[in-house]
C-alpha cells in the first residue's frame, strides 16, 4: 500500500470519529455545557449541514490547487474546529466550531480519492479508495467506542483534543508521504461542466437512493434489536462492533469486487441488500438471525461505497473530478436525511420497527434499477470512445501512407 494512503486513511479515522463520536457522548456534552441531551443532539444536525454546504465550496475553492496542497488545507480546517470544540465555553460556541469542522469532511473524501486513484494503477482505482475509506468504518470499530468510554471516564472536551491531534498526524502524513504531484490542478470550468453529463446525475441520484436503504434501518438499529430482537441493551454496543467490523471487511472487499466488475457488483450489492432487509423483516425476532442479518446488511452496504465514488468520477470524464467526488459525499449525506426521514414516518404510523427494513429494501431495489442504467450507459460511452479511438488511428494510420 503506498504510504500516501495511509494518510489519507488516518484523516479518514479522524474525520469519522469526530462525525460519530458526538451520539456516544451526548450526556456528558449536555452536563458540561449546561444543557438538554436534545438541544446537542442538535449538533449532528449540523454537521450534516457543514458537510453538505462544505462539500461543493470548499472543493471548488481548491480547485486550482494541487490535491496534497487542497487536502492539507482541509485537515487545518478541521484541526481548528475540533481544538476549538474541544475549548468552547458556551453551546453557541460549540455549535459553531462542529460546523466549521464538518466544512472539511465531504471535500476530503472528494479529493481525497481523486488523490487515492492517482497512487495506483488504473485498474485498482477503486480498491485505493477502498483503502482511505477503512479508515471511516475502523473509526467506528476503535474511535468512536474508546472516545465514548474517555469522554465517560475523563472528559469530553479530551476526546475532541484528541481528535485535533490526529487531524495534525495526518498533516504531517500527508507532507511527508503523498507526492507533491499526485494528481492534477483542476479547472473550475471543466469541473462544472461535468455536472452537465448525465451520467454524472445518475450516480448521484443512485447515492441518494441507494444508499438511503442503509441509513432507514440503521438509524433506528438501537430499538430493533432490543425491541424486536429481544436482545439486552448491554449487548447492543458489541453487536455494533461486529457490524462496523463487517463494514470494515465489506469496503476492503469492495474495492477488490468493484475493480474486477465494476457497476454489475453494484446491481448485484444491491438486489443482495433488498434480500437481506427482507430476510431481516421476517426473521428479526430470533437474536442470532438479527446479529447475523446486521452484520451481513453492513458488509455489503459498505462495500459497494468505493464503487460508487469510482464511479462518479469516471463519469465525470474530466482532468481532474473532484468536485463531483465532493458532490457525491454530499449526496451520501442526503441519503443518510432521506433514509432516516423515511424510517421515521413509517415506524409513526404505527407500522412497527419492521416498516424500515421493508422501505430500505424498496429503496435498494429503485437503487439496483438505477444502477443497471448506469451500467449501460457507462457501457455505451466505453464503446463510443473506443470507437472513436479506433477511427483516429485509422485516419492516422491513412495519412502516414499517403504520405509514404
Amino acid at each position: 500500500m503506498p504510504r500516501g494512503l495511509l494518510a489519507l486513511a488516518i484523516g479518514a479515522f479522524g474525520i469519522g470519529t469526530t462525525e460519530f463520536v458526538v451520539m456516544g457522548m451526548l450526556p456528558e456534552i449536555a452536563d458540561g455545557l449546561g444543557v438538554s441531551v436534545s438541544a446537542v443532539g442538535l449538533l449532528i444536525s449540523a454537521y450534516a449541514v457543514g458537510v453538505v454546504l462544505g462539500a461543493p465550496t470548499l472543493t471548488a475553492l481548491g480547485v486550482r490547487f494541487s490535491p496534497r496542497q487542497t487536502l492539507v488545507a482541509l485537515m487545518v480546517v478541521f484541526v481548528v474546529g475540533n481544538a476549538l470544540s474541544a475549548v468552547a465555553p458556551t453551546y453557541e460556541t460549540l455549535a459553531a466550531a462542529r460546523v466549521l469542522t464538518a466544512l472539511a469532511h465531504g471535500s476530503f473524501f472528494g479529493v481525497g480519492a481523486v488523490a487515492a486513484r492517482k497512487l495506483v494503477p488504473p485498474e485498482r482505482a477503486t480498491q485505493a479508495i477502498s483503502l482511505m475509506m477503512v479508515g471511516l468504518t475502523l473509526a467506528n470499530v476503535v474511535g468512536v467506542p474508546l472516545g465514548t468510554l474517555v469522554a465517560q471516564q475523563l472528559s469530553w472536551r479530551l476526546v475532541l483534543g484528541g481528535i485535533a491531534v490526529i487531524g495534525v498526524v495526518t498533516i504531517a502524513g500527508l507532507l511527508a508521504w503523498l507526492p507533491a504531484g499526485t494528481g492534477d490542478r483542476g479547472d473550475l470550468r471543466a469541473e462544472l461542466a461535468a455536472f452537465r453529463r448525465g451520467q454524472v446525475w445518475l450516480v448521484l441520484g443512485l447515492t441518494m437512493v441507494g444508499f438511503a436503504a442503509l441509513f432507514s434501518v440503521y438509524s433506528y438499529v438501537s430499538p430493533i434489536l432490543t425491541d424486536l430482537a429481544g436482545i439486552p441493551e448491554g449487548w447492543v454496543t458489541p453487536v455494533l462492533a461486529l457490524f462496523g467490523v463487517g463494514t470494515t471487511v465489506g469496503t476492503l472487499a469492495g474495492g477488490r469486487l468493484g475493480d474486477r466488475f465494476g457497476w454489475s457488483f453494484v446491481v448485484a450489492g444491491l438486489l443482495t441488500t433488498a434480500a437481506l432487509l427482507a430476510a431481516f423483516a421476517f426473521l428479526a425476532r430470533s437474536p442470532v438471525a438479527a446479529v447475523v442479518l446486521l452484520v451481513l446488511f453492513g458488509t455489503v452496504a459498505f462495500a459497494m461505497g468505493p464503487v460508487v465514488q469510482n464511479g462518479v468520477i469516471e463519469a465525470a470524464r474530466v482532468r481532474g473530478g473532484s468536485l463531483v467526488s465532493a458532490a457525491n459525499q454530499a449526496a451520501f449525506n442526503v441519503a443518510n436525511a432521506v433514509g432516516a426521514a423515511l424510517g421515521a414516518l413509517v415506524i409513526s404510523l404505527d407500522l412497527g420497527y419492521t416498516a424500515p427494513m421493508w422501505v430500505g429494501a424498496v429503496l435498494a431495489l429503485a437503487g439496483s434499477g438505477l444502477a443497471l442504467v448506469a451500467r449501460r450507459s457507462d457501457r455505451r460511452e466505453t464503446a463510443r470512445v473506443a470507437a472513436d479511438v479506433s477511427a483516429w488511428r485509422t485516419e492516422v494510420a491513412g495519412r502516414l501512407d499517403r504520405a509514404a
